[in-house]
């Protein structure tokens, strides 16, 4: 059912009360930035280059992990935090379906910890997170929209835009102020294990195009918007989490590709840039020179050449692509010395102060790099208000994050993105009376991890709310092959079969296929439907080149994405409650040409 307010109608409120960041300073806020500047010591100076992670799980002030908190902001005087969600231990032991170290944050949390942080601080400090898809992204209550392919396959730029701004309003109500957000990686490799559907696809103008309008969104919500992962991440086939990945095209091949989706988004007013982990030969060919660590090119290409005065971040320090290399002191002056403004997530804060601190005294770093990179800071501070107000009010962030109405222009978002690939049979929507008997198949890569995405727990109660008489089974890399033939012997007695095939892309997995075992179950419940009556459904979950091991099955349908959103649009695209449009951002090699899509 479609809603009854429209996305004009939303726009026009929320644009009313959200302003976006002056993008000139008035006089005050001028004022402050040279006051402030002008008091700086040399520890202020390095400390505001630093930015450490803090999580958005409950915490007590009288707590050591506070007690850490407090140090990196009074001692060290770091500039900012990245704020994350949570994690807790588990053992490592072989994996079971009930382990998984990832928990979302909480809003009242997040925005509580932030607040006290802030008033430890001399000088306001700069907030960053990764709300890629929305605040959800790491906080549960927050809205979680699409992943960004989801949003390229439902084509609608104002929604996106839309999209942008509810994630920045709701970011800003919790203390957040920039988000590392859009991915401008435009991904063209099948094989890439981290950025996937995180990206737009593999179009270089239709990623530029969309970047632009989330960068649109996010500055009229009153939030910075930082493309990423320059200068792109997305023809690789490593994750920079637990290797190096090497492109090695040459300048005119990134040029016409990798570059243009950043050179579009920068010319659109985009406030920062982060640097990736990644080697790039023809730009840099020194021996381990990662972008995020290259002279050449952050300093020479992006600044020089690009000509981007905002901010560059680097991407977080402490991922193997770097840490395996290096320390933290000898990465946060590598860094500082390739022309990044901020040094992120480093594993030790104290270790990569001090490194930048004693490089400046031995006079390998020039104190002028590090006054610039403070004034960048200081004047996007002031740009954002922080000079005059630097918390936020605990009362607003429930009537500011979550809530239907933002929740409706997800839903949309999503339902549009939903992608008919093949429909062999005529049978979607399925046309199956309310007491028939329904098979539904919940298919896993692997069943360990899935913390806080746990599959088919929407998709299988909205099923059965529209056909009560729903068996349901779970397979997954587990699966004997004695269970597997047991589904391929009774499949038939059912008179639908529904799958669902999750496949994920998570970084530091290392996996993203469909086990063998399940692809031919699929393949065979294929060709025993074939020349029957009975309706054979399946629909991807996550990684969007799932498809190309299963190529026979009869209907496809692509959700580019896990969590209950893509779930709940999944069904009602089944079950005929909303029109199918979406249209592929990427090429399926021997399936499906980019923009292709069945309308129903």
């Amino acid at each position: 059912m479609k809603p009854a307010w429209t996305l004009a109608t939303v726009c026009v409120f929320h644009i009313a009360v959200a302003q976006g960041p002056a993008t000139v300073l008035d006089r005050a806020a001028a004022r402050w930035v040279e006051d402030t500047f002008k008091r700086m010591t040399i520890e202020d100076k390095v400390g505001q280059i630093v930015a450490p992670g803090v999580d958005s799980t409950y915490l007590a002030t009288d707590s050591e992990t506070f007690d850490r908190l407090r140090v990196q902001v009074r001692d060290l005087k770091v500039g900012g935090f990245v704020l994350f969600g949570g994690s807790e231990p588990a053992p490592r032991v072989l994996p079971d379906y009930r382990y998984g170290t990832v928990v979302l944050g909480e809003p009242l949390a997040a925005a509580s910890v932030l607040n006290r942080l802030q008033g430890e601080a001399a000088i306001p400090l700069l907030v960053s997170s990764d709300f890629e898809s929305g605040v959800a992204f790491r906080i549960a209550g927050g809205t979680r929209f699409p992943r960004q392919m989801a949003v390229a396959a439902a084509g609608d730029e104002a929604l996106a835009t839309e999209a942008a701004r509810i994630t920045a309003v709701e970011g800003r109500a919790l203390g957040v102020h920039v988000n590392f957000s859009p991915v401008a990686d435009v991904n063209n490799n099948a094989r890439n294990p981290v950025i996937n559907t995180r990206a737009f696809g593999e179009d270089p103008q239709q990623v530029g195009r969309l970047a632009s309008a989330y960068i649109r969104g996010y500055q009229a919500g009153g939030m910075l918007a930082v493309l990423k992962h320059f200068p792109g991440h997305g023809d690789t086939d490593v994750d920079s989490h637990v290797g190096l990945p090497v492109i090695t095209h040459p300048r005119d091949r990134l040029d016409a590709v990798e570059l243009w989706p950043f050179r579009y988004g920068m010319s659109e007013g985009a406030d920062g840039v982060m640097t990736a982990h990644i080697v790039l030969p023809a730009l840099d060919a020194a021996e381990f020179s990662p972008a995020s660590l290259s002279r050449p090119i952050v300093t020479d290409l992006l600044r020089g050449e690009l000509g981007f005065g905002g901010l560059i971040f680097t991407d977080a320090v402490d991922m193997d692509a770097i840490e395996a290399r290096l320390d933290p002191g000898t990465a946060a002056v590598r860094a500082v010395l390739a022309g990044n403004d901020v040094v992120t997530k480093p594993r030790d804060a104290a270790a990569a102060v001090a490194g930048i601190r004693a490089a400046v005294e031995r006079g390998e770093i020039d104190i002028a790099i590090i006054d610039t990179a403070v004034r960048r800071l200081l004047v996007a501070k002031a740009r954002l208000g922080l000079h005059r107000t630097r918390t936020v009010s605990l009362d607003d962030v429930a009537a500011t994050v979550g809530g239907r109405r933002h929740q409706a222009v997800a839903q949309e978002l999503g339902q549009k993105a939903i992608t008919l690939l093949r429909d062999e049979r005529n049978q979607v929507p399925l046309r199956v009376p309310r007491d028939a008997s329904v098979l539904y198949l919940s298919i896993l890569d692997y069943p360990s991890g899935w913390r806080i995405g746990v599959p088919s727990r929407t998709f299988l109660p909205e099923l059965r709310a529209r056909w009560p008489n729903v068996t349901a089974i779970e397979l997954s890399d587990r699966s004997s092959p004695g269970e597997i033939d047991l589904v391929r012997a009774t499949a038939l007695r059912y008179d639908a079969i529904v799958a669902s095939v999750f496949v994920r892309t998570a970084s530091g997995s290392g996996a993203q296929d469909l086990p063998a075992p399940l692809a031919r179950l699929l393949d065979d419940l294929a060709r025993r439907t074939t020349g029957t009556t009975r309706p054979f459904l399946t629909v991807f979950f996550g990684n969007p080149y799932a498809p190309m091991s299963v190529p026979s099955l009869p209907a496809m349908l692509l959700t580019y994405d896990v969590y209950d959103l893509a779930e709940l649009t999944a069904v009602r695209a089944l079950a005929g409650e909303a029109t199918i449009g979406g249209r592929l951002p990427i090429t399926l090699p021997g399936l499906f040409e980019r923009g292709h899509g069945i309308v129903r």
